[in-house]
């Protein structure tokens, strides 16, 4: 695996990699990778010829006072993994690297964007679009593999791709879970050992409007059992919500298929998100 840390790098690695027709995928990660991220690497190699991952902690989706500066790193450790998981190149930039002086340029994706984790933290969206549209336009892959674990982020991302012409196809990676249901999560690190025990609440609360669902029950009934399955384990519930997944808006009854149960709590001092697929309901 070779490492590359400036732009021109990577694109003369990439002009090379062209040549004689391979398929470039990209895995975009913020590092400090766990088993999930691996996946994303296995999908990639599974569907391209050259695999690209970029490890960085992008400054532009962390608001004042989240957790930037203590955000986990191991840079080491991600290198091994990466090159045991069979990927050919890392890009591994400094912050100027990607904002030079004078950067003054976002990407916002409205709509999708409104609600949910863009609510609760409005710039986080322009900074991961922003950054994965660079992504992007630097290393120009053929496919970009994200996980099913940030949904609403995906959402963003399929928007902005749409809507841009950017020519890319998605591979989505279902979301890798712990054995008792918590979703693989960088910040699971943050967990205290009861707070990892009450964390296990978000993934039930999905079963349980999965469970809802499934017993004729409405949409606001799931929602109502999320609440429930959460309320005696977490500090603060964020959002529990069922949604169409290609909007993120609030599902209504009557909606057929389509539908995400989402969900974002805090453990201690930890937030955590997740969400599941939810089964097809009756049209009433």
């Amino acid at each position: 695996m070779e490492t590359l840390e400036t732009i021109p790098a990577v694109r003369a690695a990439m002009a090379t990699a062209r040549a004689d027709g391979r398929r470039v995928a990209l895995v975009p990660t913020m590092g400090f990778l766990h088993p999930g991220h691996i996946a994303l690497v296995e999908r990639a190699r599974a569907v391209c010829d050259v695999v690209v991952a970029s490890i960085f902690v992008n400054p532009t989706q962390f608001a004042p006072g989240e957790d930037l500066a203590t955000y986990p790193r191991d840079a080491d450790g991600d290198r091994r993994k990466l090159e045991a998981a069979g990927c050919d190149f890392l890009f591994q930039p400094d912050s100027n690297e990607v904002y030079p002086d004078g950067f003054s340029t976002f990407v916002s994706v409205e709509g999708v964007s409104r609600l949910f984790e863009g609510a609760i933290r409005p710039t986080h969206f322009r900074g991961v679009a922003t950054v994965v549209a660079k992504l992007f336009n630097i290393v120009r892959p053929d496919v970009a593999v994200f996980g099913q674990k940030d949904a609403q982020q995906v959402a963003v991302i399929r928007r902005m791709i749409d809507d841009l012409d950017f020519g890319i196809a998605l591979e989505i990676v279902e979301t890798v879970r712990e054995p008792d249901g918590l979703a693989r999560s960088s910040r699971n690190v943050y967990l205290a050992p009861d707070d990892r025990l009450r964390a296990v609440a978000l993934s039930k609360s999905l079963e349980a409007a999965r469970g809802a669902i499934e017993d004729g029950g409405s949409l606001d009934e799931a929602r109502a059992r999320m609440r429930s399955t959460l309320e005696p384990s977490v500090d603060a519930i964020d959002y529990a919500e069922i949604v169409e997944a290609a909007s993120f808006e609030p599902a209504r009854d009557g909606v057929a298929d389509g539908l995400l149960a989402i969900v974002a709590a805090r453990v201690g001092g930890t937030r955590l998100i997740d969400n599941a697929p939810m089964p097809a309901t009756a049209r009433h």
